[in-house]
């Protein structure tokens, strides 16, 4: 997204890089806005919380019922959400991880937001079965066939070696999910990877708030407590067909270079969730 223009002089704004290569800096910006933001303000209030009360603050009053539009009203309205577009992607953003908000400033925000192709649901309802399994991959392909059918290269984890299986799954719209599945002391650790530009095809209905973590240069959300997981089951022309639901145990879920989104299951520490995301590369280069 370029830099977005003055309201009637056709101008960009002066001293400011634009295209590409200013938009490379966007994740970055967010990542330090999110941590000069980290921690409780003097009232008790999450990073989320204080992001969206500014935002609120600035906004534009909700006009009045009148017979018809008033142009300037819609010219401050553009020029107070150009002026804004990143503090209010990262209010978005900081919002994801502080779905439990105090009721005020919960009416004022939608409750789901998407995260790398993954819809996370505040669902205060969502009661999760006792028993968790995670599911393993199957039929097996090798590296080199699940790339072929995907499409894209799959990441390998260096902590947790060569996988054991590896299947791809379709997905909406002919796109493709890879996942790799471990077997570690009698249970399955899976990872599962697609294209971060990926249509919503993952639902997490969650009851607790997901944590934010620093996978230097890279950032996740680490659901700690089990969720229910809800996806698209397809049928053999690939439409949606029905939408199936499971219990998830603990999982990170990260995007890496804002390309792909990975999902990891199976792993119930965080500190080793977060290892195995560090350490995830191109299958040459693991051992």
């Amino acid at each position: 997204m370029s830099e977005p223009r003055h309201e009637g002089d056709g101008s960009l704004r002066p001293g400011k890089e634009h295209g590409p290569r200013a938009d490379r800096g966007l994740p970055a910006e967010l990542r330090a806005l999110g941590r000069s933001l980290d921690g409780l303000g003097p009232g008790g209030e999450s990073m989320a919380e204080r992001v969206l009360a500014q935002i609120l603050a600035e906004s534009v009053p909700a006009p009045v019922a009148e017979p018809t539009a008033d142009p300037a009203r819609v010219r401050r309205a553009r020029r107070w959400i150009r002026k804004r577009w990143r503090m209010l992607t990262a209010g978005l953003c900081g919002v994801l991880t502080v779905l439990v908000l105090t009721p005020p400033v919960r009416a004022a925000v939608a409750e789901w937001f998407g995260f790398g192709g993954v819809e996370v649901r505040y669902d205060p309802s969502a009661l999760p079965s006792s028993g968790v399994h995670v599911p393993g991959c199957g039929t097996s392909l090798s590296l080199g066939e699940a790339r072929r059918d995907a499409g894209f290269e799959p990441l390998v984890p260096g902590e947790l070696g060569m996988p054991d299986a590896v299947t791809v799954t379709r997905e909406p719209k002919a796109r493709f999910l890879i996942t790799l599945c471990w077997r570690e002391d009698g249970h399955t650790v899976r990872l599962d990877e697609y294209p971060a530009r990926l249509d919503i095809g993952y639902t997490k209905s969650v009851r607790m708030q997901p944590r934010w973590v620093d996978l230097g240069r890279d950032t996740g959300l680490w659901f700690a407590q089990p969720h229910l997981l809800s996806f698209w089951m397809l049928d053999g022309n690939g439409d949606r067909w029905t939408r199936s639901e499971r219990t998830a145990g603990p999982t990170l879920l990260w995007t890496r270079r804002q390309e792909m989104t990975l999902r990891l299951e199976g792993v119930d520490s965080r500190e080793r969730a977060m290892e195995i995301a560090r350490s995830v590369r191109k299958p040459d280069a693991v051992r």
